[in-house]
């Protein structure tokens, strides 16, 4: 008998709500829920295409061995995990804890069950070398929430609901869906901003999807953000704008940080923008005078040379304007799980606390960035990389100069990695391990509740149950983490405890955790006597209670307030901390290093709303119709190098030169053109089919791992020196 399930979609941020036409183990179809409080019938084309994955005939099954040959041979669970775990072991023991590396791909944030046992399994391998694909475009935010609020998981947002002025850097929300922002439709939030008499300015090198609904595009420089900001808070300062009551209740250091404002030149601050002074001061006066106002920045200022800077300011403006934590401005959300509470649990949360061996780039909430994977594995000494553990990631593909990624992890000497495909990353691990897909699996969304544009809880029952003998992906990280001699949780009485209650027949699981934090958060019921309960409703959350609304819990809109979610003893934002006091400085003695030189352009990167990173492109329906995989070029670039739309040019930079389709788009900055992130299947042909038939080419293929932000360490990922030529000049020379 056909049944309905409804379910949150797990694909992106935007966390839309999905209903699924199941009869027996078939999923008949996929819909938008029309009915779902918070996306009101919106989904984009992934989560319609969400069943073709659990459909997948190149979805692994069963766990494979690499045999001598050099293919792949199904075998047992008990004798993968057996076999995982004494040649991780046997690394260790014989080379040192940090000869075993773990690489954590972005997946892990859309499940609560990974997410609540990954610090047992960092726990069990004793390693500082983890490495995940938040390092690569997360680092920032999370470096500078750690710094200004005392935990990377207080993340200010704009209160979509309430702005009348948002101003969005770095961001296509219409096409990510929302980043570090959860609001699904964000096309009818946007119009609704613009409908009720508010305005909406991107800053962005191309005329995004998001730029084109907008009352104005700015067109700034790749790695200008910074300076784009700083120069809107110089002229608050100059001309007596700043909310100096605001600052003074809120904030420590603000001092330091106007004299340093005060002494940048205008001159300097346009050019290192690529905007006039004239338009930056305008945005500034705007952006004050509105009744409220949020700046917004994301992953193109992440990913740029000052991404942590950028950030910064962005929090910085916010705060000089009035803006942070009130409503309209930039809010911070009450989730019913707040993982802020966590910060104080060791090795969960910081910035700069220890740093890579070879080159010295400090981690970020327990990771070291990406960029410098490869040389951990290069370079011979003690903690030389040996051993690798990914889980749910593609770093051949996600990592800057992914083909000396490629040749290094050729040279371990064991790995096992825990996906569902075999492609460009897996295709060199010992072993693979592939967890029941995810609708198979209860879904919380843990992550995205801590910046969602309402507060919301939603429990997601499985769609379809799991088969005999599948694993979902937290039982197969438990099962590696208590083979490597630890346990689910990273703390070893609450661990013996788990393992205790397991022996006796009892269930122990990361739910029983999750209904923990549910019960004891802002909204739960608080295990408490009822006097002292914190819950908003009469009985409070716990997750048996949230299990009986299947389309969630309505928390409210954002509420005002700062202090409440700072984590400093002292209650106050500390704008003054010194990473950033010295990034500023360095950047005002040079802020136009990276600039392109004569003859050369800027690379950046893109996305699509069809795709999600590189693992989704095995769906044909989310790859079919045009190439996507194109170099977008404005025209006059594009006469300057000889090349014309449809050709296959060269694309040259300091590490790589390959070939590219060209697209010509007067979208594009002149001096600026752009790649999606993602592509380059050719090398998994075999086992992604309908990847492999759009390959495409990779973006970081040309990024370089040599050269990284200041803060973070984090890959520059925009703003990529590049070179442009004709393929017939290339065959000349």
């Amino acid at each position: 008998m056909p049944r309905s399930v409804y379910r949150t979609c797990h694909l992106c941020e935007a966390c839309c709500g999905l209903e699924f036409h199941v009869e027996e183990d078939k999923i008949l179809s996929v819909r938008p829920d029309a009915e779902d409080p918070r996306s009101q019938g919106y989904a984009c084309p992934k989560g319609i295409a969400i069943a073709h994955v659990h459909d997948d005939p190149d979805r692994l099954r069963r766990p494979m061995r690499r045999t001598p040959a050099g293919d792949f041979e199904p075998i047992s669970w008990e004798e993968a995990l057996s076999e995982a775990c004494t040649r991780l072991a046997e690394i260790r023991d014989r080379h040192g804890r940090d000869a075993v590396a773990l690489y954590v791909g972005n997946p892990v944030v859309h499940d609560h069950g990974a997410a609540l046992v990954r610090q047992g399994l960092i726990k069990a391998l004793g390693t500082r070398n983890c490495f995940s694909a938040g390092s690569q475009d997360t680092s920032p935010r999370f470096a500078t929430s750690w710094h200004l609020y005392g935990s990377s998981f207080v993340l200010p947002i704009p209160d979509l609901e309430r702005t009348d002025y948002l101003l969005c850097i770095g961001a296509n929300p219409l096409v990510s869906n929302g980043s570090v922002l959860t609001a699904p439709d964000m096309r009818r939030r946007l119009r609704a901003l613009r409908s009720r008499g508010g305005r909406l300015v991107v800053v962005d090198p191309r005329r995004t999807e998001t730029a084109r609904e907008a009352d104005e595009h700015v067109a700034i420089l790749p790695g200008g953000d910074a300076a784009l900001l700083l120069g809107m808070l110089r002229v608050l300062l100059d001309e007596g704008r700043v909310d100096r009551e605001a600052v003074a209740r809120l904030a420590r250091g603000f001092d330091g940080i106007e004299r340093r404002v005060r002494a940048l030149e205008a001159a300097a601050l346009a050019a290192a923008c690529g905007i006039p002074f004239d338009t930056i001061a305008r945005l500034a006066r705007e952006f004050a005078d509105a009744r409220t106002g949020s700046a917004y920045s994301r992953i193109g200022v992440c990913n740029s040379r000052y991404g942590s800077l950028g950030t910064w300011a962005t929090d910085l403006l916010n705060l000089a304007a009035g803006r942070l934590g009130e409503p309209g401005g930039a809010m911070f959300t009450t989730p019913a799980v707040d993982l802020s509470r966590l910060s104080s649990v060791p090795g969960m949360d910081g910035h700069g606390r220890f740093r890579s061996r070879v080159r010295g780039l400090p981690e970020t909430l327990g990771d070291l960035p990406a960029a410098c994977l490869a040389e951990e594995i290069e370079t011979p000494g003690p903690g030389q990389v040996r051993g690798l553990l990914t889980y749910a990631g593609n770093p051949v593909l996600s990592v800057p100069n992914g083909q000396r990624l490629d040749r290094a992890f050729s040279s371990l000497d064991f790995m096992v990695s825990v996906d569902i495909y075999l492609n460009e990353t897996t295709r060199h691990a010992d072993l693979v391990l592939p967890p029941a897909w995810a609708l198979r699996e209860r879904h919380y969304e843990l992550i995205f509740t801590q910046v969602a544009a309402r507060n919301f809880a939603r429990w997601s029952p499985p769609v379809v149950e799991p088969e005999p003998g599948e694993r979902a992906d937290w039982e197969i990280l438990v099962a590696l983490s208590e083979g490597l001699g630890g346990g689910m949780t990273g703390t070893g009485p609450l661990d013996r405890l788990l393992r205790a209650a397991r022996q006796r027949g009892w269930s122990a699981t990361p739910d029983h955790m999750l209904d923990l934090l549910l019960r004891t958060g802002a909204h739960g019921d608080g295990l408490l006597p009822k006097p002292l309960r914190f819950g908003r409703f009469r009985d409070g959350l716990s997750l048996k209670r949230l299990s009986k609304m299947p389309r969630g819990a309505d928390l409210g809109p954002l509420e005002p307030g700062v202090t409440r979610r700072i984590l400093h003893r002292d209650r106050r934002v500390h704008v003054d901390a010194e990473p950033f006091l010295a990034a500023l400085d360095a950047w005002a003695s040079d802020p136009t290093l990276g600039a392109a030189q004569p003859g050369e352009l800027l690379l950046i990167g893109r996305r699509e709303v069809r795709t999600c990173n590189s693992w989704m492109h095995n769906v044909p329906a989310l790859v079919s119709g045009r190439e996507r995989c194109v170099l977008l070029v404005h025209p006059d670039d594009a006469a300057a190098a000889g090349v014309a739309d449809g050709d296959t040019a060269i694309l040259e930079s300091r590490i790589h030169t390959g070939e590219v389709p060209i697209n010509l788009s007067d979208e594009m900055r002149p001096g600026v053109v752009s790649l999606p992130h993602g592509w380059g299947h050719a090398r998994a042909a075999a086992t992604l089919r309908t990847a492999g038939s759009h390959p495409g080419v990779s973006f970081n293929d040309w990024s370089d791992d040599a050269e990284t932000e200041a803060v973070v360490g984090q890959s520059i990922l925009n703003g990529v020196r590049v070179r442009l030529r004709a393929a017939a000049q290339a065959e000349a020379s």
